[in-house]
């Protein structure tokens, strides 16, 4: 895709005079860039785990400077230009019960939400073979003879063992070792007998993880699910896979990328952006931390990023080895988002749900993200694991090709002809290296998990990954932000 300006990343219309805003805060002088500058905490990245630590930590009466390597906030969140003006969801932009913080940031921010389009039938596409289910959600129940009855004896087992997993401590649960020794898909095929219930199993690693079950750890998954609660209700896989009344329930009005906008908006010139941070340097006098064209001396600096982004910097001493070693194992998932805009949202005419699994192609699960009027039609794919990773090195005209033609299988010919396409491969993007989240394959946890949140003298860990509920999510990122806030405040 083409380069585009600041504006069209963050969008249009509500979204221009917060983008305004970022834009003046993100050209600073030229002396300003080269100068060296002294604050209380660098917050090294702009993702909503970084700005609402700058938030907090702002309120509490400390200077902060936020440095992003990116034109623009969001990190993972971001609304992709259309073409015509306009944007879609390219990044995360769900939300659901028991995401407090997310929601309480974004009504702080002005941003109202509204239901996911979920009324009628959803597709099912296996083996050549395409079915209408009625359910809630993309990996709810479906007909017996696809192996629901195995699926819920398998469910139920998870279910019984997600109940023993501290949360975001699995490392302390009495299993932790059996249960990090072996991957989801050794533990699924074991449990799960009939090929629908074992297919659906491996969906649901991909549609929630963008890995293959192989990929993961069956402690890391059991953990993913107890995260999707919070501090008064525990979490559950229906909540985490649902639609109604699960973690896809609702949408951002103006898209999701509304809410760190409007804050880094807020937060002012302390947000500066195209400075990716080089190096960290702990002295005797706290740390020296070095940008493109910008050095920032500190007394506590907090990396908000993913394990993996984070392992790109150089650290000076070199970090604890329990540290180091977990950036080094904790690889993102491979994830890309096509969508496709239509005149209007045809498939609900035919009773459809816009939601679908599929076992072949590049698209394995989809969902309606048209606007809440319905006055044009938006189908988003995700294109998970090992089907991105199919389209490396693809032109943008080949991956348009699979992305229609999963479409068309899944929702007839008339998906075959938008007016607009466009795609975000997260991937291939610099500051992201994959998504949504970080994950960890067999034995990490249980040798280096601990090392997610635990400062190494004063730089400090922030993200979604480090968050013990709804990891992986928007309010595990807004979460992780406010406890890091706190973290810094007090070492203070």
């Amino acid at each position: 895709m083409t380069r585009v300006s600041r504006r069209r990343l963050l969008g249009t219309g509500a979204l221009t005079a917060a983008g305004a805003a970022v834009s003046a805060a993100a050209a600073p002088s030229a002396a300003a860039r080269t100068a060296p500058l002294g604050t209380d905490v660098v917050i090294v990245g702009a993702g909503l785990a970084g700005l609402t630590a700058a938030r907090d930590l702002v309120a509490a009466g400390r200077s902060v400077l936020v440095l992003e390597a990116r034109e623009r906030p969001g990190g993972r969140v971001y609304g992709l230009p259309l073409g015509d003006g306009t944007t879609s969801e390219g990044g995360a932009e769900f939300i659901g019960p028991t995401q407090d913080r997310i929601a309480a940031l974004a009504k702080d921010m002005g941003v109202a939400t509204f239901a996911t389009y979920n009324e009628g039938k959803n597709v099912y596409y296996r083996d050549g073979k395409r079915s209408l289910y009625a359910t809630d959600g993309v990996l709810g129940a479906v007909p017996p003879d696809w192996g629901v009855l195995d699926l819920e004896v398998a469910l139920l087992k998870l279910g019984d063992m997600i109940k023993e997993v501290p949360v975001g401590e699995p490392w302390k649960a009495a299993k932790a070792e059996e249960w990090d020794a072996q991957t989801f898909h050794t533990w699924s095929r074991s449990n799960a007998l009939s090929g629908g219930a074992r297919f659906l199993m491996d969906a649901f690693a991909s549609a929630t993880l963008s890995v293959r079950s192989q990929e993961i750890s069956l402690l890391y998954l059991l953990n993913y699910a107890a995260s999707a609660g919070n501090e008064s209700t525990p979490g559950t896989i229906d909540r985490l896979i649902g639609t109604r009344g699960g973690a896809q329930e609702s949408r951002f009005a103006g898209g999701s990328q509304e809410v760190p906008v409007r804050l880094a908006a807020k937060l002012g010139d302390i947000v500066r952006y195209d400075a990716p941070v080089r190096s960290i340097v702990t002295g005797s006098g706290g740390v020296t931390v070095t940008a493109d064209g910008l050095t920032v001396s500190a007394k506590r600096v907090v990396v908000a990023m993913s394990p993996a982004v984070a392992g790109r910097i150089d650290y000076s001493p070199a970090l604890p080895a329990s540290r180091a070693q977990l950036m080094q194992r904790y690889p993102m998932g491979s994830i890309a988002k096509f969508v496709a805009v239509y005149d209007t949202p045809f498939w609900r005419a035919d009773g459809l749900t816009g939601q679908a699994i599929a076992d072949s192609g590049a698209i394995d699960a989809t969902f309606d993200n048209s606007p809440p009027d319905g006055s044009r039609g938006i189908l988003m794919g995700f294109m998970n694991q090992a089907n991105v990773r199919g389209l490396d090195g693809a032109s943008a005209d080949r991956v348009r090709a699979a992305g229609l033609d999963s479409f068309t299988r899944l929702f007839g010919d008339r998906a075959a002809l938008p007016k607009i396409t466009a795609f975000q491969r997260w991937d291939n993007e610099t500051w992201s290296g994959g998504g949504p989240v970080g994950v960890a394959p067999p034995g990490v946890l249980t040798a280096f998990g601990p090392a997610l949140r635990a400062p190494c003298g004063p730089i400090h860990w922030a993200g979604t990954e480090t968050s013990g509920y709804w990891t992986g999510y928007m309010d595990g990122a807004v979460r992780s932000g406010e406890r890091v806030a706190r973290e810094v405040d007090a070492a203070l």
